[in-house]
């Protein structure tokens, strides 16, 4: 093989919605930060800047479909001779953002490339519930907007079941690199020939990054006046006005997804916020749910001291390892609240800012997810509602802040 150490190819590989451009834009990301001169070339938008006419139609994606198959030929075709040409001048690395699902398309890819060194990333996932969410994330494009929510759906669930009808996962390729794109888990590793910047790249892909992470707790509720736990209370006037402080604190940003949990508080926190935004959704998370108090649910801390001394005291004894009687601890969280934040990184794609708008011990648990605390300090992290948490955690940086926002005011 004729390697350029300076030079690399990436093909990215998997079926449609399971996070290959997301992993892609953050290659080139966190690349480019390294003076690493990288590109994208993604099949998709060259379909839709080059093609006039409507590709959302799933028959287009038919392999059955000769006029689609060389469509689809003509412009892989085009984008891997512009990844060619942008290595030959003044690229580094090149990456191939397209499903690349068959043999034979990776084959070609093998073939016209055979001048640099070549990396594919196989990026994998079969949780049902993120793809649902995925899909719905994907027909927000223009494409789709001429069909109602079901049949963008539909048509995308089809096209997908068109791809997997082709799909040869990689095996014999001398480089590749297969991804839990959700988990950020390498499932399989072959290496065969030296690659330049592979140390850097690898570590990117087992490593959860976030630009700018934007940690909320809910307004004020009626059980927080009360000092109860849990419940699903709604926010108070005052909680309202929280909501609206921080909505007007954002108005300026790119928020284009909340996280929140299914608790009511924390979608009223989360809905003025939306409401300021251009275009922004809101996705509640169950594993972004308030610790479950179990037996002690809806309870007063004096309640549970004067009513049930015995867990009042075990619970004092050891907060984060005690678990209520019929719910949780916070040990026992911590498995959901990753997958939370897990699910939330795959969700958000490449968008440079992310929000949630949890609870205090959530909170605490995302907040430890990044900053390492020792668990017996994690019961005691600071989580005002006044305040908010702004997060950056890359390779490069890490960043914590506590901010405050300003009150609302209706003059």
């Amino acid at each position: 093989m004729n390697g350029n150490p300076e030079k690399l190819f990436i093909a990215m590989v998997g079926l449609p919605a399971r996070g290959k451009s997301t992993i892609a834009s953050k290659l080139k990301e966190n690349l480019l930060k390294d003076a690493i001169k990288t590109r994208i070339f993604n099949n998709g938008k060259l379909r839709r800047r080059l093609m006039r006419e409507n590709t959302s139609y799933p028959e287009f994606y038919n392999p059955g479909n000769q006029e689609g198959v060389r469509l689809r030929e003509k412009i892989a075709l085009i984008n891997i001779e512009r990844a060619k040409k942008y290595l030959e001048n003044e690229g580094n690395i090149a990456i191939l953002d397209a499903t690349n699902v068959s043999s034979n398309r990776r084959n070609l890819i093998i073939t016209l490339a055979n001048k640099y060194p070549l990396l594919f990333i196989e990026c994998m996932n079969n949780d049902e519930e993120i793809l649902e969410a995925s899909i719905r994330r994907k027909i927000i494009l223009p494409e789709f907007q001429h069909l109602s929510e079901d049949s963008a759906i539909h048509s995308f669930k089809q096209r997908i079941d068109y791809y997997r009808s082709i799909y040869n996962t990689l095996a014999k390729e001398r480089n590749f690199v297969r991804l839990d794109s959700l988990n950020n888990k390498i499932l399989k590793e072959e290496i065969r020939d030296p690659l330049p910047y592979y140390d850097r790249i690898r570590d990117f892909l087992v490593t959860d990054s976030v630009r700018n992470l934007f940690l909320i707790r809910h307004g004020e509720t009626y059980f927080n006046l009360e000092n109860r736990i849990g419940g699903d209370s709604h926010l108070t006037e005052k909680g309202r006005s929280q909501a609206m402080a921080l909505a007007h604190y954002f108005r300026k940003k790119t928020i284009p997804v909340i996280f929140t949990s299914d608790k009511t508080r924390t979608i009223e926190t989360a809905e003025p916020i939306k409401q300021l935004q251009e275009h922004c959704s809101i996705i509640p998370l169950s594993e972004f749910n308030e610790i479950d108090s179990g037996v002690c649910e809806a309870m007063s801390y004096e309640e549970i001291k004067e009513k049930m001394p015995s867990i009042y005291a075990s619970r004092k004894l050891d907060k984060y390892n005690y678990v209520y009687p019929g719910g949780e601890g916070y040990v026992t969280m911590q498995e959901r609240i990753d997958r939370g934040i897990k699910k939330a990184l795959y969700l958000s794609g490449n968008a440079g800012n992310i929000m949630i708008v949890g609870h205090r011990a959530v909170n605490r648990m995302i907040l430890s997810h990044f900053l390492y605390r020792r668990k017996e300090d994690v019961p005691y992290i600071y989580i005002p509602q006044d305040k908010f948490y702004h997060i950056i955690a890359t390779q490069d940086k890490k960043l914590f802040q506590l901010k405050r926002f300003e009150p609302f005011s209706k003059s």
